[in-house]
């Protein structure tokens, strides 16, 4: 029998995980093969949404071949600390930051969509390379944040049971969705909790049933794949499947718009600035076919790319971040022209928040590519440098 090793290190506590992670270590046969081509900042763990803990995280992507790991969380980064010792542990290399969003209000994006499909003037930017003695601090700095945000997800909670009461469902925000995050200790609650919920309740209930649920009571398309997944009930992806298809389809219809709980990004950057992080903006790119099957066709910064990176210049962002396994070769190559223009530090990172994806990115293998393996190796001596001059 295959043992089952998320489980393993997914244990309550992560002093069991982490003496869970050296079992598992000091008792393998075969140590996994190592491709020093690859790297990935940006793994989400169950501090935000995934299905995996701090130590499962760095645990599967040793076992992908990665010599290094980037923890990315979602206004949290109370799981940085054991991802730094699961990666002592198991060999990998750390680095850790933290991912928000924040608003444009005021800037020449204003109005604008730019990396967000759910908000106008609003963006996706990211904490990379955080000095270690700063995590307490940075976590503390966003836990009002956490719970301004709770407040929206409570009313998401409503509108969701406003359109699924009818069909028997209820989803209640304390005993449904909370449990699935780890909230208490410090990690956020996100609209993919949320969904999740939903979809946990919509599988017990629907079954078979579910592709006639959301077509015709959630008017929800579906594509042919989307319709096979969600017939293969027995698929141990299928509540991520469904996730990823309400994520795409049904976000819209239940969205309220992030307020008080967004910092401008002037304040982040001056956030960034004192705790010597460095501020990193989120290349998305217009998206065609989702790569990571939770987003739907639509426009984001394409169009006005150039002004963009000249706001994120004024606002003193150090970085952009991109996954050059969701972009076309021309949107790559702008995107990168355009960071050799500006000075912009590029990172890459490939947004692992479901078990379907792999924590490999195959085009990194491309010579083109190559600066962002260094880059990486950069950032981690960076990061490990302002920790222990601390």
């Amino acid at each position: 029998m295959e043992t089952d090793y998320l489980t393993i290190l997914n244990a309550p506590s992560s002093e069991q995980r982490l003496t869970n992670l050296k079992n598992i270590i000091s008792n393998e046969k075969v140590k996994p093969p190592v491709y020093n081509e690859y790297a990935n900042n940006h793994i989400h763990t169950e501090y935000s949404f995934s299905p995996y803990s701090p130590s499962a995280a760095v645990y599967f992507a040793r076992q992908a071949g990665l010599p290094t790991a980037g923890i990315m969380d979602h206004d949290s980064i109370a799981g940085a600390r054991e991802f730094i010792e699961a990666g002592k542990i198991a060999g990998v290399a750390t680095t850790i930051g933290l991912e928000c969003r924040v608003s444009l209000a005021g800037t020449p994006l204003e109005g604008k969509r730019v990396n967000n499909p759910d908000q106008i003037s609003c963006a996706y930017m990211a904490l990379h390379g955080v000095p270690h003695h700063n995590i307490d601090y940075l976590n503390d700095f966003f836990a009002p944040l956490r719970e301004k945000r709770n407040i929206r997800n409570k009313k998401m909670v409503n509108n969701i049971n406003s359109i699924v009461s009818q069909s028997g469902i209820n989803v209640d925000f304390e005993k449904d969705v909370v449990p699935l995050s780890n909230y208490k200790i410090g990690g956020s609650v996100t609209e993919r909790h949320i969904l999740y919920a939903l979809a946990l309740k919509i599988s017990e209930k629907f079954s078979d049933k579910t592709v006639e649920f959301l077509e015709n009571d959630l008017s929800v398309p579906l594509s042919e794949k989307q319709i096979n997944q969600m017939k293969d009930i027995g698929s141990k992806f299928f509540t991520y499947d469904l996730l990823g298809i309400l994520k795409g389809a049904f976000i819209k219809k239940i969205y309220v718009d992030a307020d008080e709980e967004l910092l401008h990004i002037s304040e982040l950057s001056d956030l960034a600035k004192k705790i010597d992080a460095l501020l990193c903006y989120a290349y998305l790119g217009d998206v065609t076919d989702s790569v990571t099957g939770d987003k739907i066709a639509q426009k984001f910064e394409d169009d006005y790319l150039e002004e963009l990176f000249k706001v994120l210049k004024e606002q003193n962002v150090d970085a952009v971040t991109y996954m050059p396994s969701r972009n076309t070769p021309q949107q790559l190559n702008n995107v990168m022209a355009l960071c050799k223009k500006y000075g912009f530090f590029e990172i890459s990172g490939e947004d692992i928040n479901s078990p379907r994806q792999s924590f490999i990115c195959k085009q990194l293998v491309k010579p083109e590519f190559s600066h962002l393996i260094n880059a990486t190796w950069t950032l981690i001596e960076r990061e490990n440098k302002l920790s222990s001059d601390y």
